[in-house]
């Protein structure tokens, strides 16, 4: 069994999207996988671990491992009472991801001449900030061009504010989303009047390659 534990949104678009990855990630696993929120909405980690027989693996579908992964997460799965259950690392500035990132933002629209911003969710932690600034320099590496970071809430710059400055060059701007389902923070994204957004990383084949990947490191490292 796989627990996917998604942040939770009240944007209704975001739910199907997480929905939508766990399907898909079941066919290919060939297991059966839950859908659990940290926040938000229900149910949450602790609800879908009392109903589950047998063991689990919980893997965190967050892009930085801040408060809700390094915290919540783990004193959920302790609430449930379960025995028999693997917490992963979250997603991360992974190769997978970089690569959905990349096809999202070349979808949109993106031209080798834009500027470019990564727009993350943000995080007072200063490791969950590290991973995101990982992840921009891995975008940058790929694209052979600058990036920059800018945050939909709590840290700074703000997305717009980050597209502002790039576009203070006389250039076309197009921001890489470095989120995973629609909701409140990809609608601060596109206010911005990038001249390009990408949408959310979703359920590309490459979050879904991810997922795969860090449940079968659990099942390896239970078996070792």
């Amino acid at each position: 069994m796989i627990v996917l534990v998604a942040h939770g949104t009240r944007d209704p678009a975001g739910p199907p999207v997480i929905a939508d990855l766990a399907a898909r990630v079941q066919a290919d696993a060939g297991v059966p996988v839950r859908v659990a929120y940290a926040d938000v909405l229900a149910p949450n980690v602790t609800t879908v671990l009392r109903s589950v027989r047998g063991p689990a693996v919980v893997i965190p579908a967050f892009l930085a491992s801040g408060y809700h992964v390094r915290t919540d997460i783990p004193a959920q799965i302790v609430a449930s009472g379960h025995r028999n259950t693997v917490l992963t690392d979250a997603f991360g500035p992974a190769p997978e991801l970089i690569d959905a990132m990349c096809d999202r933002l070349n979808w949109a629209g993106y031209r080798r001449s834009d500027a470019v911003v990564l727009a993350a969710a943000g995080s007072s932690d200063p490791r969950a900030l590290a991973e995101v600034r990982a992840a921009a320099a891995a975008l940058s590496s790929t694209l052979d061009v600058p990036v920059r970071v800018g945050y939909a809430a709590t840290a700074r710059p703000s997305v717009a504010d980050a597209v502002a400055f790039a576009r203070g060059r006389g250039r076309r701007v197009a921001v890489a989303s470095w989120l995973l389902a629609p909701g409140l923070f990809q609608r601060r994204v596109d206010a911005t009047g990038a001249d390009v957004v990408a949408e959310p990383l979703g359920a590309h084949p490459g979050v879904v390659d991810l997922i795969l990947r860090r449940y079968e490191q659990a099942v390896q490292l239970v078996a070792a």
